[in-house]
């Protein structure tokens, strides 16, 4: 991607995103190579998205609230911001929240999310600089790259499951899991694979790392990197295109627009030069970048903002519901309505916390690394059980529906339609509609992918679990347990 288009002032907007995803990199659907994701009937929809992102942040009346001028003068979205007070993190965050609401949520690998761990990662360049200084100093060159161009990233930081029983390095299959066969003076040479690529096919550029622990033995697998999607040799293998199998908007308004993708991204003998290699062959190092700087931090911060604005979503959907069938009245129902209002106001709650308790780290302020734990840990328990209720709350309303808007095209069964759907609230087709998209939020195909996604990207539950027994102030919990048996035990003797 050429980043010095953008200089001075200027915004990024739409058009030039969808321009910068013209640049043929391969994506394969279907047995088939994508001439152009941005106009190909799988991904035109969600690479629009992508770009009213950058549309929202350009108009003249969001410039201030959404962008800010970083250090060479480059007007850029605050998502590349590196807060240096609380104020500032809850100005970014409130970008961040801007963002989100333009999709309810359901983007979750927006472009702000690999920007939020980078940015992570830079804060601490002296954690990778103390094994590999070259290395740090072009992660940081890197970084200073992708914020000038605004550039969408995703990453790539996991290793296909195959056999969970063995290691990395011990699995059958020498092409299976990213890896160097090569290594000259002109850079590295990977062959392999990574996951999930969410979001790569309308991402500019792929973040390459190890975030699973790699052990001694394993280096040939330890590396980070950053490039173009449209490197020679990298090809993007996408699951099935919940936007191409959608039946119309009208049926399914979210999967039509936001259905962000995950692929399998193969390394074929890709050549990573030594200005895009970030460190290699130092297994310590992998897991450093993430866990010893704010990297991790930072990147799992900005999904539990994206999730507050996509619990909001939820519970509108809820009273919604409730409405449009009248039993919002209800005393069963008003109660569950409450409980749904308290668990998002807790999610919301947390995250103010996580602000609130974050501490300087050198020149800038991070959020608190615990807290973010104990909301991941709650939200993958809390997202599934959401969810359920609100389709408990809907009763029959959303599988008696009809089949698609095809449907209206029939005027016997139109009217039919219309004197079934009735609602005290709205149209039969206004029901209908909005019925359509509270199916697809929380019971179709595409609602089950987001269901598996919620549980799944930060980790396992005992992953995360893990992250918050390692962080949590233990000392503090059983030393006051000590003051307190000090002053009401006395010991015996």
């Amino acid at each position: 991607m050429n980043v010095t288009t953008r200089i001075g002032t200027t915004v990024k907007d739409g058009a030039q995103h969808l321009a910068s995803l013209q640049d043929g990199r391969a994506v394969f659907l279907e047995g088939q190579q994508v001439a152009d994701v941005t106009t190909h009937p799988a991904f035109r929809n969600a690479c629009a998205a992508a770009a009213a992102m950058y549309d929202y942040q350009a108009l003249p009346e969001n410039l201030d609230r959404m962008t800010f001028a970083d250090p060479q003068g480059h007007r850029v979205n605050r998502a590349w911001q590196l807060p240096t007070s609380h104020a500032e993190l809850v100005q970014r965050r409130e970008a961040l929240v801007a963002w989100a609401e333009l999709s309810g949520g359901f983007l979750g690998r927006s472009p702000d999310h690999v920007a939020s761990a980078l940015g992570g990662q830079v804060m601490a360049l002296d954690v990778i600089a103390a094994q590999d200084p070259r290395g740090a100093a072009v992660l940081g060159d890197y970084y200073a790259q992708m914020r000038a161009a605004d550039a969408f990233l995703t990453y790539v930081i996991i290793n296909p499951q195959a056999d969970r029983s063995k290691d990395w390095g011990q699995q059958q299959g020498e092409d299976l899991v990213a890896s160097i066969v090569d290594e000259d003076s002109t850079g590295l040479t990977i062959r392999g694979a990574k996951m999930l690529g969410t979001s790569s096919i309308m991402a500019n550029e792929v973040f390459v790392a190890s975030l699973q622990p790699l052990k001694p033995g394993e280096e040939n697998l330890a590396f980070a990197c950053g490039l173009p999607m449209n490197t020679k040799g990298l090809k993007v293998l996408s699951r099935k295109s919940y936007e191409q199998h959608a039946v119309s908007a009208f049926d399914n308004p979210l999967a039509t627009h936001f259905d962000e993708n995950d692929a399998v991204l193969f390394f074929d003998d890709v050549k990573v030069p030594w200005d895009r290699v970030f460190h290699h062959r130092n297994t310590d190092l992998c897991r450093a970048q993430f866990h010893d700087t704010p990297g991790h931090i930072y990147q799992n911060y900005q999904a539990q903002i994206r999730l507050t604005v996509k619990l909001r979503f939820l519970l509108g959907i809820a009273r919604r519901i409730t409405e449009t069938i009248g039993t919002v009245n209800m005393p069963p129902v008003r109660d569950l309505l409450g409980k749904l209002a308290s668990q998002a106001s807790v999610v919301q709650a947390m995250l103010y916390g996580i602000e609130a308790a974050g501490k300087m780290r050198g020149e800038y302020f991070v959020p608190d690394r615990h807290l973010v734990y104990a909301a991941q840990v709650h939200t993958q328990e809390l997202y599934g059980s959401f969810v359920a209720s609100i389709r408990e709350l809907a009763g029959g309303s959303l599988i008696m529906l009809p089949s698609s808007v095809k449907d209206y095209a029939n005027a016997e069964m139109a009217k039919i339609i219309r004197s079934t759907q009735s609602s005290a609230v709205m149209s039969p087709d206004e029901r209908v509609r909005f019925l359509k998209l509270a199916w697809d939020a929380v019971g179709s195909e595409y609602a089950s992918r987001h269901q598996q996604y919620e549980m799944f990207y930060a980790g396992a539950q005992f992953v995360t679990r893990g992250h918050a027994f390692r962080t949590a102030d233990w000392a503090g919990a059983t030393g006051l347990v000590d003051q307190v048996l000090d002053r009401t035990s006395p010991p015996l003797g």
